[in-house]
């Protein structure tokens, strides 16, 4: 059993068992035909939909899905998501990230963020030249950059503080 939230306002509730498709309690009889990994056809209720699953993260268990031209965002709980919110666990799981350090020594090439600006998980914060290499390091959460310590041209070292969150 699944709590899919599409949107970020429409609730339903999935169960597949086997062949058998239940989305809020009524059985629903699609024929859904897999074209290729991320393509898929559907035929419901006389219907026909072309399904493209755009982006999926398995582990944030959330989805981006373009059916006929139109995007919705999905976000999956399954049924032990729901218990942790009963019991009030759920946040225990969001990381928690206040700063960024230097993963090894190197120099600063460019900096591609501002302080105060709103940051989401996977996106540039700066490229960090070490051993010849150009290495783009992202932000490993959603955050808002509160200081930022580097500057492009300066020498780091592993494990120094260079952005505060």
């Amino acid at each position: 059993m699944y709590k899919i939230k599409v949107n970020q306002k429409h609730d339903f509730e999935v169960d597949r068992k086997a062949e058998e498709l239940t989305v809020n309690g009524s059985n629903i009889q699609a024929d859904i035909k897999q074209l290729n990994d991320k393509l898929y056809h559907i035929i419901n209720n006389n219907g026909s939909y072309n399904a493209e699953v755009v982006s999926f993260d398995h582990e944030a268990k959330t989805a981006e899905i373009k059916v006929n031209n139109n995007i919705y965002t999905l976000a999956a709980k399954d049924q032990f998501d729901v218990l942790l919110d009963k019991m009030g666990l759920s946040n225990l799981m969001a990381a928690k990230v206040s700063d960024i350090k230097a993963p090894m020594p190197g120099m600063v090439l460019k900096v591609l963020v501002e302080e105060g600006a709103k940051i989401k998980k996977g996106d540039n914060l700066f490229v960090l030249e070490a051993m010849k290499m150009e290495n783009i390091i992202k932000a490993p959460a959603d955050v808002i950059i509160k200081n930022i310590k580097i500057k492009p041209g300066d020498k780091v070292e592993k494990g120094q503080i260079l952005i505060i969150f």
